[in-house]
């Protein structure tokens, strides 16, 4: 005779007594991969946030530098005043626009708030000297006797990029003078 331990009960069996008693199909075994999609995704929508974030964060207004053999290189650390001038003479500190006259005033406050900032020049390489000079003799009234002059390292591939560039905006500036009637023909 085999006791059960179940008296008096009949049919299937239910609820706890079921789960407590029933055998549960073997499982095919547990998979310890990690998944490293969700990983991907993540770092890839990261890196392009990034990609886009970090032009933005350049202060000052993009100019095309002056090329030189040899400068100073430091890193940017995001502390300079910067004072750019554009390829149409437009005057910009920071990314704000500034006139001329109203240069050395904003340069004077900004140093008060700021007294370990260097002035940073960013001039276009297209610019005539004459507007160099008269932004920097304004930063001068303005009290400030060092002003750094930002330039561009002559590279091998990009010099020649750029020497190809320059004179391709040239001819354009000379076709430009004579349809004016301003150029030699």
């Amino acid at each position: 005779m085999i006791v059960t331990g179940q008296r008096g009960r009949a049919g299937p069996r239910t609820g706890r007594a079921a789960r407590k008693g029933a055998r549960r199909p073997p499982s095919p075994g547990l998979k310890a991969d990690i998944n490293v999609t969700p990983l991907v995704d993540v770092v890839l929508v990261l890196l392009i946030i990034f990609m886009v974030v970090t032009p933005m964060l350049s202060k000052g207004v993009n100019v095309d530098l002056p090329i030189t053999d040899h400068h100073d290189k430091r890193t940017d650390d995001n502390r300079d005043i910067i004072v750019a001038i554009t390829q149409r003479g437009d005057i910009y500190l920071g990314s704000d626009a500034v006139g001329l006259d109203a240069l050395g005033g904003a340069v004077a406050a900004e140093r008060r708030r700021h007294p370990d900032k260097l002035i940073f020049l960013k001039g276009d390489t297209r610019i005539e000297y004459g507007t160099a000079r008269r932004v920097m003799e304004a930063i001068h009234r303005a009290g400030v006797a060092d002003i750094q002059l930002g330039t561009e390292e002559r590279s091998n591939d990009r010099s020649q990029d750029r020497s190809q560039d320059r004179s391709n905006d040239r001819s354009q500036d000379r076709s430009n003078d004579r349809s004016r009637g301003r150029g030699q023909p």
